[in-house]
């Protein structure tokens, strides 16, 4: 196990290596340079400034030059300076955004496996019934919304028709002065429609995925054999069912990991909550390269770390990938 392991942690050296060139030339293939959408709006503005402004922010050198550099502060963990009128360093705006992120995602990635694992496992236990029926349409209600819209349909049923919650960022206006209840009572009525946003997708998906799980193991000997046994069912799906069902899952929970930076640019920027999301988009639409590219990177780095932490929490789950693993 601890061979495997460490091949997997080498792995991520060159994998690395080739997302950063992925992603560096990818941002720099997009049409427009940051140059040109900071000047768009001053038709004043002569060539003379532009070079300038171009040589400030080194585009003016080759494409290789800039990726040798780039990759050279990413090394020393520096992401660069954005390319904002601010000029601050990329990682000072990741650090002051990302809690707000991770806090609401890791909150709706909770929610979503604390719900979906009970809902697959009684839609499987309830194979071909009313319930079963009920949460199949769920799913496929859950697949087919957009995330977009359903964040929009919210705000106005509940911001706007009924004035039941606010409709945007985290905090009233003003709230400093209130007390610490009355303050975390406002922030949690800023959270409910950005959370359920974020979780209703997943939600259908990772029931869909228990349940399909759980009827695999269900039909499996050892499950006939200890229903034969005369254990009760309960004993049965929870105790030996479950473990092996939630192997499906725990794949999913690696890859959610990126999400927890990544996945969350529509609702961030729909209900104006000042996170990465929010980051990621305002980067991309003023072409801030180094802003864009360190998110980027952010995102591909936890990717790996999911596969890596799916990969040993199947371990511990299954013991024959632990012996396995130890075998190599």
């Amino acid at each position: 196990m601890a061979t495997y392991l460490l091949k997997r942690i080498l792995m991520l050296i060159p994998l690395m290596l080739g997302i950063t060139l992925i992603t560096f030339t990818v941002v720099h293939l997009a049409p427009g340079e940051p140059v040109e959408m900071q000047m768009a709006m001053n038709p004043k503005v002569g060539k003379e400034a532009r070079e300038r402004l171009r040589k400030f922010y080194g585009l003016d050198r080759p494409l290789h030059v800039q990726y040798a550099d780039w990759v050279g502060k990413l090394v020393r963990l520096d992401l660069g300076r954005s390319f904002s009128p601010d000029n601050r360093p990329v990682t000072a705006k990741i650090r002051e955004r990302l809690p707000i992120t991770l806090s609401l995602n890791i909150i709706a990635l909770l929610l979503e496996f604390g719900l979906a694992i009970p809902i697959g496992i009684m839609a499987a236990t309830h194979r071909d019934t009313w319930l079963d029926k009920g949460i199949t349409v769920f799913v496929f209600i859950g697949f087919a919304v957009p995330t977009f819209w359903l964040a929009l349909l919210l705000m106005y049923l509940f911001g706007v028709k009924l004035g039941w919650l606010p409709i945007s960022g985290l905090h009233t206006l003003g709230s400093d002065s209130y007390g610490i209840p009355r303050y975390l009572w406002d922030m949690a009525k800023h959270l409910v429609m950005p959370i359920m946003v974020a979780s209703f997708g997943s939600l259908a998906g990772m029931s869909r995925y228990m349940r399909s799980s759980m009827l695999n193991v269900i039909g499996q000997d050892y499950i006939t054999t200890a229903r034969a046994k005369g254990l009760p069912e309960r004993v049965v799906i929870y105790k030996h069912a479950l473990r092996n069902a939630l192997l499906p899952l725990i794949t999913l929970a690696g890859f959610s990991i990126p999400g927890l930076i990544g996945g969350s640019v529509i609702f961030e920027s729909i209900y104006s909550i000042p996170g990465m999301g929010q980051l990621f988009y305002q980067s991309v639409m003023s072409r801030d390269y180094p802003v864009v590219m360190g998110i980027l990177i952010i995102g591909a780095l936890l990717t790996l770390i999911g596969n890596l932490v799916a990969d040993v929490c199947y371990a511990l789950a299954d013991p024959r990938i632990r012996h396995g693993g130890g075998a190599q």
